[in-house]
């Protein structure tokens, strides 16, 4: 798969300084969890769920999951697996598209007895598009079952399948258990490295459990009780780079009344490059007022908590999250003086001047960042000297824009239903979410 492969050439070449590289979805397990980005998570009961899948891809999702469990109700269980399994046979017909391979997608189980029943119903031609399944409430207890059914399931169809583990179950987040049960998933994660291509958070089940609900106004790490449980995940499972942990969800996609004044700057917007100065500043409120300004400040403190990508249960999250997470100018150099210094010194240490004259660059403790660093620079590219993110998701906006001309779609997310609305109105609010 690839990044931002519906822009234009033209719009890469000016944007990019290196662009984002195809990842295969067999190569480096840390590389491809990188590439996740923003993974959109759609109810398995989605009327024409395949062609769902087909356009959000054409938009720029690279990675989707097919929910089995909390996103539909109990009584839908039955049909829903129906739809999936038509939907995955459907999609193997005839593969969507990212680059010039496919998106991942993963389905969430609610037991894992589904595991083996769906790949049943699949085959090995119908699990062509599967790429593996996404395991809720994880923990020491089910949790090798649940990882040993995946591997059967890869060997019934004759090639490897990734688990996803979702760590929200009360043993993880109360405080007198924590250490204990993240110690087990680590050892859990560790036996199955190979297989287990990233761990994600269940923020929504970790605040259920004490009765919370972040605001809109608020982020994840405004909520104290699963600011800390995230800390001590981060601490446990992703010490030593090993394991990539994903961000949590961000539930929230139509505008209400605000309670706080933005922190999103204006001046991002007023000094972007090849855009209309009062266009840019129109993109800034648009964001603000669909909420998606507190979404970018999650997915910044994400990453600086040791969180990569995030859980996206609407189309208009997307082209912030992945905007976010493509690489500057700046951060490509640092990391390549920190690497470049290690190999020279042979890691014996040290520190470089950044070439941006405004940091030293310190060669040991700074040797795991730089790495990430390339990973994602590998995954969603690095920037030409002096844009933004402001830049992609002008990119993306015009992009979306274009696609508009085409006809009429309808959201994918778990919340709403299908609609018509103008095409030009819908794709470029919900792909695009800045228009």
């Amino acid at each position: 798969m690839r990044h931002f492969a519906f822009l234009d050439p033209s719009v890469v070449e000016a944007l990019f300084y290196r662009p984002p590289e195809e990842i295969p979805a067999d190569g480096d397990r840390r590389l491809l969890a990188t590439a996740l980005g923003a993974t959109l998570y759609a109810p398995g009961t989605r009327f024409q769920l395949a062609h769902d899948v087909r356009r959000q891809t054409a938009a720029g999702v690279t990675s989707m999951v097919l929910c089995l469990e909390d996103a539909i109700a109990d009584t839908e269980v039955a049909a829903a697996e129906t739809n999936v399994v038509a939907a995955l046979r459907d999609l193997a017909d005839d593969p969507p598209r990212s680059g010039a391979g496919m998106p991942l997608l993963f389905v969430r189980v609610r037991a894992v007895s589904q595991i083996p029943d769906l790949i049943g119903r699949l085959g090995a031609a119908g699990a062509a598009c599967l790429a593996g399944f996404v395991l809720p409430k994880f923990s020491e207890e089910g949790g090798e079952v649940a990882l040993e059914a995946v591997l059967r399931a890869a060997d019934t169809i004759g090639r490897p399948l990734w688990a996803m583990p979702v760590l929200e179950s009360p043993p993880v987040i109360n405080r007198e258990t924590r250490v204990e049960a993240l110690g087990a998933v680590r050892r859990l994660v560790d036996k199955h490295a190979d297989h287990v291509l990233a761990i994600r958070l269940g923020a929504t089940d970790l605040c259920g459990l004490f009765g919370l609900r972040r605001d809109r106004d608020l982020t994840i790490y405004d909520i104290a009780v699963v600011r800390d449980c995230i800390a001590d995940i981060v601490n446990i499972c992703a010490r030593g780079g090993d394991h990539i942990v994903t961000g949590p969800v961000w539930e929230y996609f139509a505008a209400a009344e605000r309670l706080f004044v933005s922190s999103l700057r204006v001046t991002p917007f007023e000094q972007v490059e090849g855009v209309d100065g009062e266009q840019a500043v129109r993109m800034r409120s648009a964001l603000v007022s669909s909420d998606l300004d507190r979404l970018i400040r999650e997915v910044v403190l994400d990453r600086a908590n040791g969180l990569c990508g995030k859980t996206v249960i609407h189309p208009s999250h997307i082209p912030a999250v992945h905007a976010l997470h493509v690489v500057s100018q700046e951060e490509y150099a640092d990391a390549e003086t920190i690497l470049t210094g290690n190999a020279q010194t042979g890691n014996a240490g040290g520190v470089r001047r950044s070439a941006y004259a405004n940091k030293m660059n310190e060669l040991g403790p700074h040797r795991a960042w730089a790495e990430a660093v390339l990973r994602r620079a590998r995954a969603f590219g690095v920037l030409r000297e002096g844009d933004t993110f402001v830049e992609v998701l002008a990119a993306t906006a015009a992009a979306a824009a274009s696609i508009a001309s085409v006809g009429s779609v309808a959201s994918v997310g778990s919340g709403g239903s299908d609609r018509r609305e103008p095409a030009a109105v819908h794709v470029a609010a919900e792909n695009a979410g800045v228009l």
